[in-house]
């Protein structure tokens, strides 16, 4: 995958699609998405690093540009892990709706989300 999921669009789509969303900020130590919860939210890292989390133990660290939570909501399942914040984070947040609207009404997006998952768990959403 390139080195943002932004990467992948033009500036008029990252236009919209952050305007989909909302930004916030998260405290050091915090955990915005747990493992085994419904899907009903995601997230793009603007800044900071985030630990993804199975079962306890650390699988991966994310950072600015990569999307986390998106998967669970586009194959409408529990989440697969968690993510606890390692640096304070500066996010764009995204409710299951805007995730799935945008999925729905840009193929460019719907194409980002698919390349992610292949990246990340070898099978497409």
């Amino acid at each position: 995958m390139a080195d943002s999921f932004y990467d992948a669009f033009t500036p008029e789509e990252i236009a919209r699609i952050s305007a989909a969303g909302t930004r916030v900020r998260v405290p050091q130590g915090w955990s915005p998405i747990w493992e085994r919860t419904p899907a009903d939210k995601a997230y793009v890292i603007l800044e900071g690093i985030v630990s993804v989390r199975q079962h306890g133990e650390e699988i991966a660290q994310l950072g600015p540009g990569d999307i986390v939570g998106e998967a669970a909501i586009v194959n409408h399942s529990l989440r697969t892990a968690s993510i606890v914040a390692l640096t304070p984070l500066e996010m764009i947040h995204f409710t299951d709706e805007a995730v799935r609207t945008l999925s729905d009404e840009m193929p460019s997006f719907h194409a980002a989300l698919e390349a992610v998952a292949l990246e990340r768990f070898g099978t497409p959403t």
